[in-house]
C-alpha cells in the first residue's frame, strides 16, 4: 500500500497552546554542545514537510528521499571511537598485557606488508594440511585428520557447524550443538521461497517465475565456479585441474544443498532438535570421527562417547556421511581447501579479498539485494581487534564513553522505567492476582547490567588472556593464532562457574537483550550513547529513546504469558482479544511497496514495542510531575511531550528490508506507526484529527 500524503499541516499547528505549555515546562532550551549536536541530527534526519498525523515515520526519519539509520550510525560512531583509541599511543604502555591488541590492529592496517607477502602464507597453510591435487604437491591423506585440523586450528567447518551453547532446558548447562553448515552461495530453496511467497498469482505466472528462478540459480552457480577457479589460479594451480576440481567442489555443495531440511519442515515434523550421544551419532554418520574432531575443537573439555549433543538435522548428517564415503579423497581435500581460502580471505592480500568482494556483489545483484557498501580498511581492522581482544577494548571504551556519572544516570532511568512497569501491571485486566504476584517476584529477582560486565573492565587480565597469542611472522599467521586463542578462551569461559560467554554483545555494541538463562537484562555501553542517551539531554529524549528500549526488554520477561495456554491464571479471553486487536491494528497500517510483513510472526515483538512505549511515556509523565520542569531542544518547534515521541521514533529509523527473513520485528515504519497510533496521548499532543493514520477510532488495551 502507498503512503497517505493528505491532511498536511504546518509545524506551528502541532504544539500545545503556548501559555499552558509554558506553565507546565518553565525551564528553557538546552543549548549545551550535546544538545546542539542532537538538534543537528534531528534536523538532518527528519522531514518536517510531512504531517506528523499522517506519516510520522517520514516526519522523523526521512530526509531528501533517504531514510536515516540511527542504530547503524551509532554503531559506526562507536567503531570510530575504538579506532581513535587504537591509534592513540597514549592508550597503552609497552610491555603491558594490552600491547598485543594494538600491535594486531597496526599489522592489520599495514597493507603494504600484507601485499608483499602475497599468497605465500596461504600456500604454507595448505602444505601443513598435506597439500592438494590442484598444485601437484599432494599425497594421500587422512580425511578426518584434515577435518580435525580445519575445525580446531583454522575455525573452518566445511560439512557441518559445531559450537558450544547453553542447553535449552534448565539448568542450562553447556552442550555442543551440531548444525547445518553455512554456505557461500544461497541455497536453491531460498530462491524457490520467492516463488511460493506469491502463490496467489495465476499458475502461468508461477511457472514463469520458476523458470526465471532456475535461470538465476544457474547464473549463481556459474559465478561461484568462476570464483573458485580464480582462487585456484591465484594459488598457482594447474588451470585444467583447477577447473576440474572447482566444478567437482560445486557438485559436492549442490548435493549438500539437497540434503537440507527447511526449518518449516522440521518444525512440522517436530524435529527441530535431537538429543544424541557422540556414540549414537557415530553410528548414524560414520564417515566423521566425531569424538576425535570434537575433542580437538573443544579442548580442554573432556569428551567421551556418551557425551550428549544437540543436533539440528539428523537426516542431513546421515546423507552427508554417505556422500563423504563415496567421494574421492583428493576431491574432498580440494573442496575443503577451497572453502578454507574463502574463510581466510579477509586476512589475505587484495587479490583474494577482491575476488570474494566481487563474488558477494554479483550474488547480491542476482538475488535482487542492494549492493554492499564499501567500508574503509580500518573498519575491518577494528572489528577483528574487537573480536580477538575484547577485554582490552572493552576497558578502554567504557572508561572513555561510559564513566560513573553516565552509568548512574542510566541506572536511575532504568529504575524509573521498572517502577512504571510494576505500577502498570496492577491495572492489567487480563492478569489475575496470582500471576501478578509471580510477575512482580520475577521483576524483583531480575538482574540488570549496564555498560559492560565486571570482568571485561579488569585490565590486568589482558596479560593472562593473550599469553598464547603469537603475532607474526605475517598477518595471516597472527590471525590464525588469535582464532585458536579465542576458541580456547570461549571453551574455558563455558566451563567456569560464572561463564563469561553469557555476555552476548560487545560493550561497544548497540543491541540490548534479555537473557532467559540468567534472568538478566543487558544494556551495553555502546547503546547508551547519543542520540539515544546522555545525562545532559532533556528528559524527554532519554525516556523516549533509551527508556522505551529498556521497557521493551523488560517486557521480554513476560513473553511466555502471551503464548496460547501459557497463562492458566490469566483471563484468557481478555488476553486473546487484546492480542487479536493488536494483530488487526498492525495489519491495517500501510507499508512501502514490496516490504514483507507477517503479523503472526511479529506479534510478540509488536506487543513489546507497544508496551515499551506506553511504559516509557508513563514513567516520563511521572518524572515531569516530580521535577516540575523540562528543557527542550531549541528551534525544533516541539514541546517536551512531542519531543518524547520524536525521540522514540528516532530509535526505529532505518531502511525497510525487501527480503524474506526470520526477523521477528515488524518493518521500521510499522515499529513507529504501530505503537504511536495506539497511543491516545500521541494524538492529543500532536492534535491529530480523529480518523487520521495516527489517531484511529479505536485502540488496543494489551498493557
Amino acid at each position: 500500500m502507498g503512503k497517505n500524503r493528505g491532511d498536511r499541516a504546518r509545524p506551528v499547528a502541532w504544539g500545545l497552546p503556548g501559555a499552558r505549555s509554558s506553565e507546565l515546562f518553565p525551564t528553557g532550551p538546552c543549548e549545551t554542545p550535546v544538545c546542539l549536536d542532537l538538534l543537528a541530527q534531528y534536523q538532518a534526519s527528519g522531514n518536517t514537510s510531512e504531517a506528523p498525523c499522517t506519516d510520522f515515520f517520514s516526519f522523523a526519519c526521512e530526509r531528501a528521499k533517504r531514510i536515516s539509520n540511527s542504530f547503524q550510525a551509532l554503531s559506526k560512531e562507536n567503531k570510530k571511537r575504538l579506532k581513535r583509541l587504537l591509534e592513540d599511543p597514549e592508550s597503552w604502555h609497552p610491555g603491558s598485557g594490552e600491547e598485543k591488541a594494538f600491535q594486531f590492529y597496526h599489522s592489520c592496517m599495514d597493507t603494504d606488508a600484507i601485499e608483499a607477502a602475497g599468497a605465500g602464507p596461504l600456500r604454507q597453510v595448505i602444505e601443513e594440511l598435506g597439500g592438494w591435487h590442484i598444485s601437484g604437491n599432494w599425497t594421500s591423506f587422512d580425511f578426518n585428520e584434515t577435518l580435525r585440523l580445519l575445525m580446531s586450528q583454522y575455525g573452518h567447518f566445511p560439512f557441518f557447524k559445531a559450537y558450544l551453547r547453553l542447553h535449552p532446558a534448565s539448568p542450562h548447562t553447556p552442550v555442543i550443538q551440531i548444525d547445518q553448515p553455512e554456505f557461500d552461495i544461497p541455497c536453491k530453496q531460498e530462491q524457490e521461497q520467492k516463488i511460493y511467497a506469491q502463490i496467489d498469482q495465476p499458475e502461468f505466472d508461477i511457472l514463469c517465475k520458476q523458470e526465471q528462478e532456475q535461470k538465476i540459480y544457474a547464473q549463481i552457480v556459474r559465478e561461484y565456479l568462476t570464483y573458485l577457479e580464480r582462487l585456484g589460479n591465484l594459488l598457482g594451480g594447474d588451470p585444467i585441474k583447477v577447473q576440474q576440481h572447482a566444478s567437482l567442489s560445486i557438485t559436492i555443495t549442490s548435493q549438500l544443498f539437497q540434503f537440507l531440511s527447511p526449518l518449516e519442515q522440521r518444525e512440522a515434523r517436530d524435529k527441530l532438535f535431537h538429543m544424541v550421544t557422540i556414540n549414537q551419532l557415530q553410528e548414524m554418520a560414520p564417515a566423521i570421527d566425531w569424538l576425535s574432531c570434537l575433542q580437538a575443537t573443544f579442548m580442554p573439555m573432556s569428551l567421551s562417547p556418551s557425551q550428549p549433543l544437540v543436533v539440528q538435522d539428523l537426516d542431513y548428517l546421515r546423507n552427508m556421511s554417505q556422500l563423504i564415503e563415496k567421494t574421492h579423497r583428493d576431491i574432498l581435500q580440494s573442496h575443503m581447501i577451497l572453502g578454507l581460502v574463502g574463510t581466510l580471505s579477509p586476512a589475505l592480500d587484495s587479490k583474494f579479498r577482491e575476488a570474494r568482494r566481487e563474488l558477494r556483489q554479483k550474488l547480491r545483484e542476482l538475488t535482487e539485494r542492494p549492493p554492499l557498501p564499501d567500508h574503509p580498511r580500518w573498519t575491518k581492522c577494528v572489528e577483528e581487534a574487537g573480536t580477538f581482544f575484547e577485554p582490552t577494548l572493552a576497558a578502554l571504551f567504557v572508561r572513555e564513553a561510559f564513566g560513573p556519572g553516565i552509568r548512574s544516570a542510566a541506572m536511575e532511568l532504568f529504575t524509573e522505567i521498572k517502577d512504571a512497569l510494576v505500577t502498570r501491571l496492577r491495572r492489567l485486566p487480563w492478569m489475575r492476582e496470582e500471576t501478578r504476584k509471580e510477575v512482580q517476584n520475577r521483576i524483583t529477582q531480575l538482574q540488570v547490567t549496564m555498560g559492560a560486565p565486571e570482568w571485561a573492565l579488569k585490565r590486568e587480565l589482558a596479560r593472562q588472556e593473550y599469553s598464547d597469542i603469537q603475532l607474526g611472522p605475517n598477518f595471516l599467521q597472527s590471525v590464525l593464532s588469535c582464532v585458536r586463542s579465542l576458541r580456547a578462551r570461549n571453551v574455558l569461559n563455558f566451563l567456569q562457574p560464572l561463564p563469561r560467554h553469557r555476555w552476548l554483545v560487545s560493550p561497544w555494541g548497540v543491541n540490548a537483550y534479555y537473557s532467559i538463562p540468567d534472568h538478566e537484562v543487558v544494556f551495553p555501553a555502546g547503546l547508551l550513547q547519543p542520540p539515544f542517551f546522555h545525562p545532559d539531554y532533556p528528559r524527554a529524549v532519554n525516556f523516549g529513546a533509551a527508556g522505551s528500549i529498556m521497557a521493551h526488554e523488560l517486557l521480554h520477561v513476560f513473553y511466555q504469558l502471551l503464548l496460547p495456554g501459557s497463562c492458566p491464571d490469566c483471563d484468557t479471553r481478555a488476553l486473546q482479544e487484546a492480542l487479536l486487536c493488536l494483530e488487526r491494528h498492525y495489519a491495517a497500517l500501510p507499508l512501502p511497496s514490496g516490504t514483507p510483513f507477517s503479523g503472526s510472526s511479529t506479534l510478540l515483538e509488536n506487543a513489546a514495542d507497544v508496551g515499551g512505549l506506553a511504559i516509557a511515556f508513563q514513567a516520563y509523565s511521572k518524572s515531569l510531575l516530580q521535577n516540575r520542569g523540562e528543557t527542550k531542544l531549541p528551534n525544533l518547534d516541539l514541546n517536551p511531550h512531542q519531543l518524547f515521541f520524536r525521540s522514540y521514533a528516532q530509535v526505529m529509523c532505518r531502511e525497510p528490508s525487501t527480503e524474506h527473513s526470520q526477523d521477528t520485528h515488524s518493518p521500521p515504519s510499522l515499529r513507529v506507526h504501530g505503537p504511536l497510533s495506539n497511543t491516545p496521548d500521541f494524538a492529543r499532543h500532536f492534535r491529530c484529527p480523529r480518523g487520521t493514520l495516527m489517531n484511529p477510532s479505536s485502540h488496543c488495551q494489551l498493557w
